[in-house]
């Protein structure tokens, strides 16, 4: 059973995060609110270095941390609730349920201004003046690219490096969440955080896009990456949206209003604009992406196990 020990850790820290959802006090609370003090300290809207030195200053201690418990846990069992616990903490899908669900239940009803705001707790872009199709598209694509971010890819860095690794993934994506803006601000200072987030994400978001294709429609999927990941400006989050919209067969995208300023985004997926309830259907696909993605996890574990 021990040999078998990561594949339960995820299952546990699924589990953990589905039953006890977001802790009053999360410790990523804190951590951006350490960021942002290092960020109004270092920012002088001018160099990319002074970013990256910010970066470093606020991830080596809690990664480095963390992966020095990961290897002087030596009894399995202790080392297993350990790393559940973090995986526990690091994984926030059941928060983005709870948020998606916010802005449903108010749309459903037709109070646009709640749902307006409900959206603007999980989205950077201006909500005031959105109508209905912008809040459900803007919804959606939120739930699908933290599909990857907060589920997928925690996961992917956790069967490499361990919880460190699911750790240096969801701080360095905070990071890109705060600091990767391109305004003045942060056009230099985020650089670093920015491009990092890019590279630690290039991996397991094709891998999600594909788990997107297998739980839903895989042509439509592999159709829409094909013609518009391209077209957006992140080679991550467009290629997720983009597949799970088409494995969705709805079009999500479309131009947004940042600080009081238009900006185009391209379509992505295929089909018809997505509709409220096709809210409920991109939960339910990712649902169904991280059980692919359990499995397939398992069956390389036993492989890897029995070829040992």
């Amino acid at each position: 059973m021990v040999e078998f020990l990561p594949v339960l850790v995820c299952v546990a820290g699924l589990l953990g995060d589905r039953v006890f959802g977001e802790p009053r006090w999360h410790p990523l609370e804190l951590f951006g609110r350490f960021a942002l003090s290092v960020e109004k300290r270092l920012n002088n809207r001018t160099s990319r270095v002074r970013g990256g030195i910010a970066l470093v200053l606020v991830t080596v201690v809690p990664i480095g941390g963390i992966f020095v418990l990961q290897q002087n846990l030596s009894n399995p069992w202790i080392r297993g609730i350990f790393d559940a616990g973090v995986l526990a903490l690091v994984i926030g899908w059941q928060s983005m349920k709870e948020h998606a669900t916010r802005v449903v239940e108010p749309l459903i009803r037709g109070d646009l201004d709640e749902a307006r705001q409900s959206l603007s707790r999980i989205v950077s872009r201006d909500t005031e003046n959105m109508n209905p199709q912008q809040v459900v598209g803007s919804t959606m694509e939120s739930v699908l690219e933290n599909g990857h971010d907060c589920v997928l890819a925690s996961l992917f860095w956790y069967a490499l490096l361990g919880p460190a690794g699911a750790v240096m993934h969801r701080l360095v994506n905070t990071l890109d969440a705060m600091w990767g803006y391109r305004n003045p601000r942060f056009e230099s200072f985020g650089w670093a955080a920015a491009r990092l987030d890019d590279v630690l994400g290039w991996v397991p978001a094709r891998l999600t896009a594909i788990c997107y294709g297998l739980a839903g429609s895989f042509p439509g999927a592999i159709r829409s990456w094909k013609r518009q990941v391209g077209k957006h400006k992140s080679p991550n989050a467009g290629l997720v949206m983009a597949s799970g919209a088409g494995a969705l067969g709805c079009t999500i995208g479309g131009p947004v209003v940042y600080e009081g300023k238009s900006q185009d985004k391209p379509w992505l997926g295929q089909g018809d604009p997505a509709q409220v309830g096709d809210i409920g259907r991109a939960i339910q696909l990712i649902d169904r992406s991280v059980s692919i993605w359990m499995v397939s996890y398992a069956l390389v574990w036993f492989l890897s196990m029995k070829w040992a």
